[in-house]
């Protein structure tokens, strides 16, 4: 595998061919809805099928998201832990060391001068809510779509000795099950529980701005189109201010966009597959303004394209995800 490799202008070409000939013939209007309201029934009868071979664990995720982890872990009675920086970026990024460098020195950082008085006043705030799992964790996680958890044991295992705390969340019971099951789930940092992001009016198991860090990876390509700008908007409102929303999906013209097949396509960039699930490809200007739309500051939005060859068959494969690092803005002080 190569990493960041540069198409060609035949590439692209090429690419966005076949990506129109493949959704030239949709699937009728009339059957669409299924592929919505049923969404998660596809993934339980997938996750039943599958159980915990499909995905293997993310052994990356450290390497391409640090922020996953705290910079420190001082015990602070449940008051907001100070925010970690954005050091390592992915493999074959193009991103400099004066990009690096600026990133340490960002909004997050300064803001951690915050006066005493504004520290106590937080955390009398947060003592005074409804108890709720994780509240005496100075950071908490929360993955959404965790599945069965490819990313939850990786994270669990690396914060067990940290004053961290993880949520994890499925709409499919049964990958929560499986996440249970599992010999590592620790339920002294870790909550996993049943939740469709989706539901507009579902609450989740933590108040508003408690979270240091949201991860979706290959998540929100599940969703239709037309319905993630409010997944990312009611998310970020879960956020503390300073928090990040790490993001890692399928990028416009990746190979498996192009190995759909006439009659799978849904809409513009967005499939279903055989066993229902479906999958939308983004572009790194949709990333942006998916997030900016929520009111968060971008810190790292690349399109990650690397180039995988099978040398006994002499295939080339195009492979190209986006991954995006996002951050909850401080409120502007008072002129």
């Amino acid at each position: 595998m190569w990493d960041h490799v540069q198409w060609t202008e035949e590439d692209k070409e090429n690419a966005r061919q076949k990506a129109e000939e493949n959704s030239s013939i949709k699937i009728p209007l009339e059957e669409q809805g299924t592929y919505d309201t049923e969404a998660c029934q596809y993934w339980d009868k997938f996750y039943g099928t599958h159980q915990d071979k499909f995905f293997k664990d993310r052994k990356w995720l450290f390497l391409e998201f640090p922020e996953l982890l705290p910079l420190k872990s001082p015990s602070t009675n449940g008051c907001l832990g100070d925010q970690q920086a954005e050091n390592t970026l992915p493999t074959g990024s193009s991103t400099n060391t004066e990009t690096r460098d600026q990133q340490h020195n960002g909004p997050t950082h300064q803001h951690r001068s915050t006066d005493t008085s504004s520290r106590q006043e937080s955390c009398q705030d947060e003592a005074a809510m409804q108890t709720f799992p994780g509240q005496h964790a100075s950071f908490r996680i929360l993955e959404v779509g965790c599945g069965v958890g490819n990313s939850v044991f990786p994270i669990v295992n690396s914060i067990k000795e940290m004053d961290a705390f993880l949520y994890c969340c499925d709409f499919s019971p049964c990958a929560i099950q499986l996440v249970k099951d599992h010999p590592n789930y620790d339920d002294s940092v870790c909550h996993a529980f049943v939740h469709d992001i989706c539901e507009e009016v579902a609450s989740f198991p933590f108040p508003p701005q408690s979270l240091d860090v949201i991860l979706a990876v290959f998540v929100l390509s599940s969703i239709h189109p037309d319905r993630i700008q409010g997944v990312v908007n009611r998310l970020s409102t879960y956020l503390k201010h300073g928090g990040m929303f790490l993001f890692r999906d399928y990028g416009r013209y990746d190979l498996s966009q192009l190995r759909f097949k006439k009659g799978r396509c849904l809409s513009e960039n967005f499939y279903t597959r055989g066993d229902g699930t479906c999958a939308y490809f983004f572009t790194k200007e949709e990333v942006h303004d998916l997030f900016a739309n929520a009111g968060l500051e971008e810190v790292q939005n690349l399109e990650d394209r690397r180039l995988q060859v099978n040398r006994g068959k002499k295939v080339a494969m195009h492979r190209v995800w986006m991954q995006s690092k996002y951050r909850k803005l401080y409120p502007s002080s008072p002129s």
